[in-house]
């Protein structure tokens, strides 16, 4: 499929890490995402119900991260990609979740996942 649905540098503050001081205060955390969908239906028809509702899946996104304390970036990753693939249109989620400054002298840390519709 070729089709995607790109949501681009969601910066939302949540706590996520390790150590004690990282689950002090919100940190940023920079979300970008990719999914795969066939866009065909909504395309033909003009109809927002053909269509993958990507601001509810971004609202979501805000509210799971907001409300966040996870321990890795990975599993972040992975929960967002979990919320992607709720709407069975998506086949496939491309999740980029970075820190922002969370290594000295780097711009940012990340992890990406790809995750599938079982």
């Amino acid at each position: 499929m070729s089709d995607q649905i790109v949501i681009k540098d969601l910066l939302i503050r949540g706590i996520i890490g390790i150590h004690d001081w990282e689950r002090e205060k919100k940190q940023d955390i920079l979300i970008n995402i990719v999914m795969e969908a066939d866009c065909l239906p909504a395309g033909l028809s003009d109809d927002f119900k053909d269509a993958v509702d990507y601001r509810a899946v971004t609202k979501r996104i805000l509210a799971l991260v907001e409300n966040s304390a996870f321990f890795l970036v990975e599993k972040l990753a992975h929960e967002i990609a979990t919320i992607c693939l709720e709407d069975k249109r998506v086949q496939l989620a491309r999740v980029r979740v970075e820190k922002p400054g969370a290594v000295r002298f780097s711009q940012s840390v990340g992890v990406e996942v790809v995750r599938r519709q079982a």
